[in-house]
């Protein structure tokens, strides 16, 4: 009876242990987060929390153990983990898209559309997703112009701008600064653009997760960050303190704090309206007509003057929605917000399962940049699809798309919408670009495709988080470039750090312009952050923990033939190349596996983020430091 007390007061108190470590992990992330000043303390204070009795070792020769970031116990093989996995086989040409297009630079959407679909009626092209993607990556001197000076997005009066606070000064600047003057990001500002500063809209409900995580750091990753902002709406409807919790209790999204100091990211609250303005000089009926009588003025002066449409006494037009017509399921409210977020500020749209891969720039600063995607490979002129969508503010098109799906019971979805303006005429005014611009494989997936299969060659949206060999049957099979140079996985620098050391030594020793050199004094370490609970749960870890379990043993030197997700010929220079974006399509309890094409971006976003390695368009980080991605348990 005595040792059953004894056992259970152990017990107890090893509990109130673990509890106390849970805490302080949590109350330090936050207070991270909140106080930058306090982030140095932090890594100096780091310390492997594992119990050394919780290390346990299996009848196969892995071990299990408790890792201070993970909320359960995860089993390692010391020769193949991810603390000493190789991130590649083969050293990757990071820079493969050279210097960034100059911030004036206009694709030609039109020239896009037809080079990639054929003809209206015939779209003889539209399948050929391949033929598309080599046309967007190896044509950009066609279809991307640099406009006479006068007519240049940087050279028009901020003060009539599109957007708000297009010059950083409120619309104010009789003149953008010139791109003598522009200045690159640093640790403290995003920069100042030669140009007018463009949205980037995103939508979220509930807390950050690694789709949040993976869409933003793409972002910054291609972006050209001084000429965008990312406005991220959190949906307040459904979760009135959505804005508060991301800001100040959310961990994961803790990551980003410093980007929202420094002025790149704003988080909003989403909130339904039931009001949105119209332009004036429309007819905002949709060709049904105004009331020949006007209804008589409410309390606050306004009238009706259509059905769901009334006018204040300064004239201003106004779609008016009721409680009931904003009851919605989840995805209602997804198709619904972009068309409203796009009419009230302009820019462009994207869910935030798209993986940005090139800069959008040049779709968005010419004067009609207007468009979205096709649904798949569907041939209809009506077939859209709006997961990546740019409109101008407050335009005729706009507050007709609004208006329609208003008229048709808020019904936003976007190939309902699309059938409304190719039945009345108004598809043209919207252009559609094909699958390869967004969304690659759709069309393989449907099993629509026509030629040959894209590079990789991805069937299915489940490929590309696989990382085991031969999981992807004929990846290759449309490669025609010259292979890449493998590294020696059996040196004894083929640990994770000796890798990233061969690759970047291989990156430095190009030349690289325009690239911004990172700071010095910035330190890669990672922060402790508190694990995301559920079926995703990961964790992070710290150089002093690695090299913890490098001392205790429980990470040896990496062996290749113990390894069941060995590095292999992946990069993201042959990652759909010519694409803008990839779309995973949901998938939101997924995660990537190592060696994966996923986890070849995360590499990719991580070496970036530490100052190792640049990005597409030979781009160094000089921002503030952005912790590399969370471990997943099961994978380690």
């Amino acid at each position: 009876m005595a040792d059953g007390r004894a056992r259970a007061c152990l017990s107890l108190v090893r509990n109130l242990f673990l509890a106390f470590i849970l805490y302080i992990s949590i109350y330090g992330t936050i207070h991270l987060a909140q106080d930058p000043s306090a982030r140095q303390k932090a890594r100096q204070q780091v310390a492997l929390l594992t119990d050394a009795d919780a290390v346990k070792q299996t009848k196969s020769g892995n071990v299990k153990v408790k890792l201070s970031g993970a909320s359960r116990t995860v089993t390692i093989n010391p020769y193949a983990n991810v603390f000493n996995r190789p991130s590649s086989a083969v050293v990757p040409r990071d820079d493969f898209f050279g210097p960034r297009p100059h911030v004036d630079t206009e694709a030609d959407i039109q020239m896009l559309v037809e080079e990639c679909r054929g003809t209206y009626d015939g779209v003889e092209k539209m399948r050929d997703v391949f033929g598309c993607l080599k046309f967007l990556s190896g044509s950009e001197d066609k279809y991307y112009l640099l406009p006479e000076q006068v007519d240049r997005a940087s050279e028009q009066d901020p003060r009539r701008a599109e957007y708000l606070n297009a010059d950083g000064h409120g619309n104010t600047l009789k003149h953008y600064v010139s791109v003598k003057d522009s200045r690159a990001p640093s640790k403290t500002t995003p920069g100042t653009c030669a140009g007018p500063i463009i949205p980037y809209h995103v939508y979220w409900a509930g807390p950050a997760t690694w789709r949040l995580e993976a869409f933003v750091k793409s972002y910054f990753y291609t972006q050209n960050l001084p000429c965008s902002r990312l406005w991220l709406w959190a949906d307040t409807d459904r979760a009135p303190d959505a804005v508060d919790k991301l800001l100040k209790h959310d961990a994961l999204f803790a990551r980003f704090l410093p980007l929202v100091e420094r002025g790149d990211i704003r988080v909003l609250p989403w909130k339904f309206p039931t009001r949105m303005p119209l332009p004036k000089e429309f007819d905002n009926t949709d060709g049904v007509g105004y009331y020949k009588t006007k209804g008589k003025p409410n309390v606050k002066g306004e009238v009706a003057i259509a059905d769901g449409l009334v006018e204040d006494a300064q004239g201003q037009q106004w779609i008016t929605l009721t409680p009931k017509q904003m009851t919605f399921f989840p995805q209602a409210i997804s198709d619904t917000v972009r068309f409203i977020i796009l009419h009230q500020h302009g820019g462009v749209y994207l869910d935030m399962d798209a993986l940005m891969l090139r800069d959008l720039r040049p779709l968005l600063i010419p004067k009609k940049h207007d468009f979205a995607e096709r649904w798949g490979a569907h041939n209809n002129p009506g077939d859209y699809n709006t997961a990546i969508m740019s409109l101008s503010a407050n335009t005729s098109l706009s507050s007709y798309l609004l208006r329609g799906g208003v008229r048709m019971g808020l019904n936003f979805h976007p190939r309902v919408i699309g059938r409304m303006i190719w039945k009345e005429g108004r598809d043209l005014e919207f252009p559609m670009l094909e699958t390869a611009a967004f969304d690659p494989i759709w069309t393989e997936f449907n099993w629509d495709r026509q030629g040959r299969c894209t590079v990789p060659c991805i069937r299915d949206y489940g490929a590309v988080f696989k990382g085991k060999p031969n999981a992807l049957k004929d990846e290759w099979e449309s490669y025609d470039d010259p292979q890449l140079t493998r590294l020696d996985l059996n040196a004894s620098s083929s640990h994770k750090e000796g890798i990233l050391s061969q690759v970047s030594h291989a990156l430095n020793s190009a030349k690289f312009p325009r690239s911004v050199a990172p700071n010095s004094a910035a330190s890669p370490d990672h922060i402790t952050i508190t694990p995301m609970p559920g079926p995703m749960d990961s964790f992070s870890s710290t150089k002093q923990e690695v090299t913890a379990l490098k001392k205790a043993g429980i990470v040896k030197e990496y062996r290749l033939q113990e390894d069941k997700y060995p590095p292999n010929n992946r990069t993201l220079e042959n990652f759909f190349r010519g694409a803008w974006t990839y779309h995973i399509h949901n998938q939101w309890l997924k995660e990537p596996e190592p060696s994966s094409w996923l986890d070849v971006m995360q590499s990719a976003h991580d070496g970036f983020f530490a100052g190792k390695r640049v990005n597409p368009y030979g781009e160094k980080w000089s921002g503030p430091d952005v912790l590399a991605y969370n471990e997943w348990s099961d994978m380690v």
